[in-house]
């Protein structure tokens, strides 16, 4: 196998593995922020679907998304995880490593409804609307300081984590570049731990591609502060790999925290992933059933998992049938093959192919 095909390979796999993981957590991901973890953990087990291996059974009288539950799929439905993993190549597809946060604020305004925008950037996205007088296309200025965009109540949420994954995808072998990127997508809303999040998941990503899996963990970690709470959760996360107690440790150290914040999800990404190296349907089953922001941890985890270029189970993949909606301007749906084929250009470009 070329270094290509090995490229490919684990680019098709991360694209499979994060789809199948956010359509898994989508359908509880409401019930679960509403609801709670013994509510969700209530409703898994009534179905008997847990341990969580398989799509979600349906049940009327629920807030549920039943177009994702086993027996409904029959497309990818549209999701801001996927929304945002789509931005990121078509940014890194015109701009490559020379992408700045102004390109990425002109890209929201011009492909990015704001209706599919939640918190932070949410927030960001109303500052642009009020204060973005005019877009300068030679320049990227925007007219005024865009730090200003990421000064709000959500900027250590997750928006950004969730907008990281391709970034690393694109830069196998290269976590520095990763998290360059993803620094530079994540600054338009967030600071701080919500940064830290977005650029340890990318770096992780891009170091899973061609280092052994705890080499890999190190390397993503050394591009944040250690001192930094997302090392700390990043840490937790790790220091719980195996432990069937993982994700109660882990609710219990955040306990109160809000459900779509960075800390307690990366915790939780983390311990699925590594708790689960070899089993693809583990990973993301437990950390979907860990609940929090179910269908944005089954994304990261299963596109972090595709990455080693090991094979998704059939069952996960042939629902959606390779149809991915999505709901930007312009895109309501696409060929995940399409997505592979031009995100396997993309890293070969900025690697100087």
């Amino acid at each position: 196998m070329t270094d290509r095909d090995k490229l490919e390979l684990r680019i098709r796999n991360a694209w499979l593995g994060r789809i199948s993981g956010c359509q898994l957590g989508k359908p509880v991901e409401r019930f679960s922020m509403r609801e709670g973890y013994d509510a969700l953990h209530g409703y898994l087990q009534r179905k008997g679907n847990l341990p969580l291996r398989d799509y979600i059974d349906f049940e009327e009288g629920l807030d549920l998304d039943r177009r994702c539950c086993k027996g409904n799929l029959v497309r990818s439905e549209p999701d801001d995880d996927i929304n945002y993993s789509t931005l990121a190549l078509l940014m890194l597809e015109q701009h490559g490593a020379a992408l700045t946060t102004s390109d990425v604020a002109r890209t929201w305004m011009r492909l990015l409804p704001v209706a599919q925008t939640y918190t932070a950037e949410r927030a960001a996205y109303k500052i642009l609307l009020q204060k973005g007088k005019e877009w300068y296309p030679e320049t990227g200025d925007a007219g005024f300081d865009l730090a200003e965009c990421s000064d709000n109540p959500y900027n250590n949420w997750i928006g950004a984590q969730i907008r990281a994954d391709v970034y690393g995808w694109v830069c196998p072998g290269n976590p520095e570049l990763a998290a360059k990127l993803a620094a530079t997508d994540a600054a338009l809303s967030h600071r701080g731990d919500g940064v830290y999040g977005a650029v340890f998941v990318a770096a992780l990503g891009a170091a899973l591609a061609n280092m052994a899996p705890q080499q890999a963990f190190d390397a993503a970690l050394a591009t944040i502060p250690a001192e930094s709470a997302a090392a700390e959760a990043a840490r937790l996360g790790k220091n719980l790999t195996g432990t069937d107690e993982g994700d109660a440790e882990i609710r219990k150290r955040y306990e109160g925290m809000s459900p779509v914040h960075t800390l307690n999800n990366l915790a939780i990404v983390v311990w699925a992933l590594y708790s689960n190296l070899n089993d693809f349907s583990a990973a993301i089953g437990d950390a979907v059933a860990a609940g929090w922001d179910t269908d944005c941890n089954g994304a990261t985890v299963g596109g972090l998992w595709g990455l080693q270029g090991k094979d998704i189970p059939n069952h996960w993949i042939e629902p959606w049938q390779g149809r991915v909606g999505l709901s930007l301007a312009g895109y309501d749906e696409m060929k995940v093959d399409e997505l592979i084929e031009r995100t396997v250009k993309v890293a070969g470009d900025l690697a100087g192919h």
